[in-house]
């Protein structure tokens, strides 16, 4: 099932479980996070048989799909079996959130506002104890037109994540949220002050979302390391020089986040612009 706008409540779509045995303790956690810029093109560079071969997972975050329902592979419904939920956007080849997991969950899609939902911005899933959402922020980088739109998307989602923090259980928010927080979050700092993902008044939103609402970055609470990064634009050779900005995170309430035991970004092999996000937790998902 999967809807075009609106906030709406389903259950992730069962399918049986087939697994291998876990390089890491079974009690422990593993999410995986990637903008694919593309799930078709992600799956023709090899993130299907990535999903399905290589280790396993627990949950898995897709941003940027770009692609209905009907247009996504076959191999990409529902690797390993996994229970699945898709929300694309209402404009076809745009956007769009997924969510793959071992065990199955009640499936929120959009997180109440109209314009933004029907962007396919927002797809979560919530286990009892915790909830995992997959969250696609708008990039501002094409024109004031587009950093416009993300301010409203801030303003917008700034209220959703206080609701959030007020419910009284974990939660996991997984995505490409389009910013950069820190300098130690992308390499050329000084020259992007003024660029969309580094502006002063977007680094603040994200501050508050720290400090103010209490959420925490995963990530950095292991990994304290300047290099770290998750994107890098295709223009020259910003891969491999490593000239990259950290803008994918998972960002989680302090309980859960707490729990977190590894880190790393996969940068093996590409499936897109992206590399995917992979932190594990000492957590037991169930399913």
């Amino acid at each position: 099932m999967h809807v075009r706008g609106g906030r709406r409540r389903s259950r992730l779509a069962p399918e049986p479980k087939r697994y291998t045995a876990a390089p890491f303790p079974l009690s422990a956690m593993r999410i995986i996070s990637l903008n694919v810029n593309g799930i078709r093109s992600a799956e023709r560079r090899g993130l299907s048989h990535w999903l399905s071969r290589g280790a396993p997972w627990d949950v898995v975050c897709l941003q940027e799909i770009r692609a209905d329902l009907d247009d996504v592979p076959a191999r990409m419904r529902a690797p390993r079996r996994a229970y699945s939920a898709f929300h694309p956007a209402a404009r076809k080849g745009y956007a769009g959130v997924a969510l793959y997991a071992r065990a199955p969950g009640a499936v929120v899609r959009g997180f109440g506002d109209e314009e933004f939902d029907r962007e396919g911005r927002y797809v979560e899933a919530d286990f009892g104890a915790l909830a995992i959402a997959s969250v696609y922020l708008p990039s501002g980088s094409a024109g004031p037109h587009r950093q416009a739109s993300k301010f409203r998307f801030l303003a917008a989602f700034l209220p959703h994540l206080a609701t959030l923090r007020r419910r009284g259980k974990e939660i996991i928010l997984c995505g490409d949220w389009n910013i950069a927080h820190q300098p130690i979050d992308l390499r050329n700092w000084r020259s992007n002050q003024k660029n969309s993902g580094f502006l002063p008044e977007e680094r603040a939103w994200l501050s508050r979302v720290f400090d103010e609402i209490g959420f925490v970055d995963v990530f950095r609470r292991i990994d304290p390391r300047p290099e770290q990064y998750t994107w890098w634009s295709n223009r020259g050779e910003a891969w491999a020089k490593n000239v990259g900005w950290r803008i994918d995170y998972q960002i989680a309430t302090p309980g859960i986040a707490a729990r977190a035991r590894a880190a790393s970004i996969y940068t093996a092999k590409r499936f897109s612009d992206h590399a995917p996000l992979i932190i594990d937790y000492d957590f037991d998902l169930g399913g």
